[in-house]
């Protein structure tokens, strides 16, 4: 397993080792060793899945109390996943990080605490794990709001139509005025 570099140097995104034959194919999706030999010590605490059809936005998400570490992990379909630097004293502040992720390339993005996270569907459909390092906190829980004009992520939109979202994140907050880490 290796990292292969993005544009915001916290955010890795990890090639596994995949061993495939005639049956179909092997992979160690986590292993604290090899983790840790990257450089990534996180502990992890729940593992969540999601389930989402094409055009379906979820994000951008964050929680102040209770931060969450993430590994992203796609078992069906294809995603185009996104992470936002909210630490106010990073040099990456405001900035943002996306990736295509697909359970062909099988490959994990590991997104650390301190981001702002969402994901679109591309695909027709897409499953997702993820693991998270702390416990979901509904009161440190916050929302940017997807298409911020500050922050400008270039979500692959499908023929330009506007994605699907729920309620909470189609009000999420703007950048200039939101919450960040301090």
């Amino acid at each position: 397993m290796k990292c292969k570099p993005t544009e915001i140097p916290d955010v890795q995104l990890i090639e596994l080792d995949v061993f495939e034959d005639e049956r179909g194919f092997f992979m160690e999706s986590f292993n604290t060793e090899k983790f840790a030999g990257l450089g990534i010590s996180a502990a992890f605490v729940q593992d969540n899945h999601s389930y989402s059809e094409n055009g379906v936005l979820r994000g951008l998400h964050y929680q102040l109390t209770h931060t969450q570490g993430k590994l992203i992990e796609v078992i069906s379909g294809e995603i185009f996943d996104a992470a936002v630097d909210m630490r106010k004293h990073s040099p990456t502040f405001g900035k943002w990080v996306g990736i295509t992720l697909s359970a062909d390339d099988r490959s994990v993005l590991w997104i650390p605490e301190g981001f702002a996270h969402g994901f679109y569907v591309t695909g027709d459909h897409a499953e997702i794990k993820y693991k998270v390092t702390d416990y979901y906190d509904v009161g440190g829980e916050r929302t940017l709001l997807w298409n911020d004009s500050d922050i400008n992520i270039a979500w692959p939109m499908a023929d330009g139509r506007a994605p699907v979202l729920s309620p909470g994140d189609a009000a999420g907050n703007q950048f200039s005025v939101i919450d960040v880490f301090e």
